[in-house]
């Protein structure tokens, strides 16, 4: 791409190279960050893309290369040095304290003092409450950010960032758990700060937002940036080629199964508001999968789609009623255990925090649910771990170094393989995956595709939840949409069309 005036390019990275212990993270690696712009920074998980952001915002300093900034050599000593000079994130995975308060999370460290030297909490609730307002979040800001969903969460990082004087705004993933209304919300809070002269630098794996929002997208493959180029120069076709190394033609095809006898039926599932409410979250739900099919249960955020999985795993009980068959036999389950025990798994939205122990390693996680498998004498035997853990890697292809390495320092994609594994140990009837490629890149999402038709082309009944509707509509054999606790919809493949799925979807049909 032909450079644009010097004066517009913000921050640079020249050559910048990173080694971790057996991992080259990036390999000579150029960016140019234009002010006033949306900059595009697109790859594959463990293209190098968060390492580059890290390096750029001063949580890692220990790197080859350099940094100009404002024409500039630059070597920022941390973060807070950054965002003295204008460079704050947005990470993809959130950087918030769960029993503190909205306020005391935005301005945490730095809050405002009166006169006697102690906290203005009024001070600063109130500039919590402007800054939740610019991103149409209403909300008392002394609630505690436990009570929060991910979305509500990922507002509060996002405002965070902006109680900063923010010249340079990354942004990792800022859209993978907002609703359609706050997506749109940001997109104009984007708008407004590229108007300001703020330079957006923007991670994401949604080729429609980088259609949408971009002026220029740089590539990462491999830890090296392989292109840059304005968005209206290059296709998108052309942008997840230089991806993956490969033609999109050659992504994920479901194949037909022969589906055979129900493996999951769920009849009349209410979950009740907690408290003396009379409402409810879920009322009078009822489906079934069979062996050998994938259901897509599609639905906006809030419309209880998460909370019918959490439900069936018996999270949720007293509140709960309904009765749930596996195989046709009826089983009753009034905590996680009993659903694991009678062959159900859930691969969880949040695989961070609710699916991984971050700092084990990838064998120990991937036995968790399946211990009993792998004691001798009443004792663990790592052999036994580690061949399970080994066969799994090779399975699903998970890159590591070793079956030894830390969950951590494994790409989102990869993460997300070790939690499928763990529960893939226990052989379960029924797998029941919650936004499994939330985060992920465009060649992780197609392995986990292929994951996924391999094993209901091995029997198992799989149920999946998305808010991707593309997605949904190439994975499932039948799609039913649920909205405000409420299935209003069921789509056989053959019938499939995005516009009657997403209008099944909306409230108030």
């Amino acid at each position: 791409m032909k450079g644009k005036p010097f004066e517009s390019v913000i921050i640079e990275a020249r050559k910048v190279t990173k080694q971790f212990p057996g991992v080259l993270a990036l390999n000579r690696v150029d960016l140019r960050v234009y002010a006033g712009k949306v900059n595009a920074v697109v790859g594959e998980n463990g293209a190098g893309k968060s390492t580059l952001m890290n390096i750029l915002s001063g949580v890692y300093t220990d790197y080859d290369g350099e940094l100009v900034l404002n024409g500039e050599h630059i070597s920022f000593k941390d973060t807070d040095d950054a965002r003295q000079r204008g460079i704050s994130i947005i990470h993809q995975e959130l950087q918030l304290i769960p029993h503190l308060s909205i306020a005391e999370n935005i301005f945490l460290g730095r809050e405002p003092l009166n006169r006697a030297g102690l906290i203005d909490y009024k001070k600063m609730e109130e500039k919590a409450g402007a800054l939740l307002e610019r991103l149409d979040f209403i909300t008392n800001v002394k609630r505690k950010i436990v009570s929060l969903r991910i979305g509500q969460r990922q507002i509060v990082e996002i405002a965070k960032a902006l109680s900063f004087d923010v010249r340079v705004l990354i942004m990792d993933e800022p859209t993978s758990a907002l609703s359609e209304s706050e997506t749109s919300t940001l997109f104009k809070l984007i708008d407004s700060l590229k108007a300001k002269g703020t330079a957006i630098v923007y991670i994401t794996h949604k080729m429609n937002e980088l259609i949408q929002l971009a002026d220029t997208v740089t590539v990462l493959r491999d830890g090296c940036s392989v292109c840059e180029s304005t968005i209206k120069n290059v296709s998108v076709n052309d942008i997840v080629k230089l991806m993956v190394g490969r033609d999109v033609k050659d992504f994920y095809v479901k194949q037909s199964h022969e589906m055979g006898d129900v493996r999951l039926k769920i009849e009349n599932m209410s979950l009740k508001e907690t408290g003396a409410s009379e409402k409810f979250r879920l009322q009078d739900i009822s489906f079934d999968v069979k062996e050998s099919e994938v259901l897509g249960i599609y639905g906006l955020m809030g419309s209880g789609r998460t909370e019918l999985f959490e439900t069936i795993l018996g999270l949720h009980k007293p509140q709960t009623s309904g009765t749930i068959y596996i195989k046709g036999k009826q089983i009753q389950i009034t905590r996680p255990n009993d659903a694991v025990q009678a062959g159900i798994a859930l691969i969880p939205e949040d695989r961070k925090n609710d699916g991984l122990v971050l700092n084990m390693t990838m064998a120990e996680n991937i036995s968790l649910a399946s211990l009993s498998q792998i004691l001798r004498k009443g004792l663990l035997s790592e052999n036994l771990e580690q061949a399970q853990s080994d066969q799994y890697r090779q399975k699903l292809n998970i890159k590591s170094y070793s079956s030894n390495q830390e969950v951590v320092t494994l790409s989102g994609g990869n993460q997300q393989k070790v939690v499928v594994s763990k529960w893939l140990a226990i052989n379960p009837v029924v797998l029941l995956l919650d936004e499994p490629t939330r985060g992920i890149d465009v060649n992780a999402k197609n392995e986990i595709y292929k994951i996924m038709d391999s094993l209901a082309s091995q029997g198992m009944a799989i149920v999946i939840v998305s808010s991707e509707l593309p997605e949904i509509m190439a994975i499932s054999d039948r799609i039913m949409t649920i909205c405000g606790g409420r299935f209003t919809g069921e789509f056989e493949r053959k019938s499939f069309a995005e516009e009657k799925i997403l209008h099944a979807a909306l409230p108030n049909q």
